[in-house]
């Protein structure tokens, strides 16, 4: 029955996602460029957090940058336009897997995945950049563990029947076109 439902839906090309994600890396850079300007004017109050300890500069990078950024797409994503700004512009939704609008907490699960590469590759390059009491092996295996990850969740669309990514398929979302 899930074969026949998705046949009316049509799949969301691999370029389509890239470019909507493009578009929304605008509003993610220019979050950043803001967060650099104020980190340059509050500088003698922020550098000790990036500079004291691996997991508080980890912590704190995470509380500046990854949770704002997950939230954007699990709050637009999980909205009743069911997409961020890029994906607006793209024509494109983020839908159940027979194409019902997901949830909120579908929507917070779906980042979650989606992000993990990204959260551990910050927690590798903090104990890369400041002394940790990891061992560099473990590092270095976290690292590749994150390449890893983020190949497959880039080609995982390209052999997918719905071309969904890995994350997509354990939270049971797929990409469409916009009714």
């Amino acid at each position: 029955m899930a074969d026949r439902i998705n046949e009316n839906l049509k799949s969301v090309s691999f370029g389509t996602r890239i470019i909507a994600f493009f578009w929304d890396y605008l509003i993610i850079l220019g979050y950043i460029i803001l967060l650099i300007g104020v980190s340059f004017l509050a500088r003698p109050q922020v550098t000790p957090l990036f500079t004291t300890s691996p997991l508080l500069a980890e912590f704190t990078g995470f509380l500046f940058i990854t949770l704002p950024v997950y939230l954007y797409f699990a709050l637009c994503e999980g909205s009743k336009s069911h997409a961020t700004w890029g994906k607006r512009k793209m024509r494109i939704v983020v839908a159940g897997i027979y194409g019902q609008p997901i949830g909120f907490r579908s929507s917070l699960f779906r980042s979650t995945l989606k992000f993990i590469p990204w959260e551990l590759a910050h927690f590798t390059i903090w104990h890369m950049v400041i002394p940790s009491e990891y061992p560099n092996y473990l590092i270095y295996s976290l690292l590749g563990t994150v390449y890893g990850m983020v190949l497959i969740y880039l080609i995982s669309p390209l052999w997918s029947k719905n071309k969904q990514t890995v994350y997509d398929s354990i939270v049971g979302t797929v990409m469409r076109y916009k009714d």
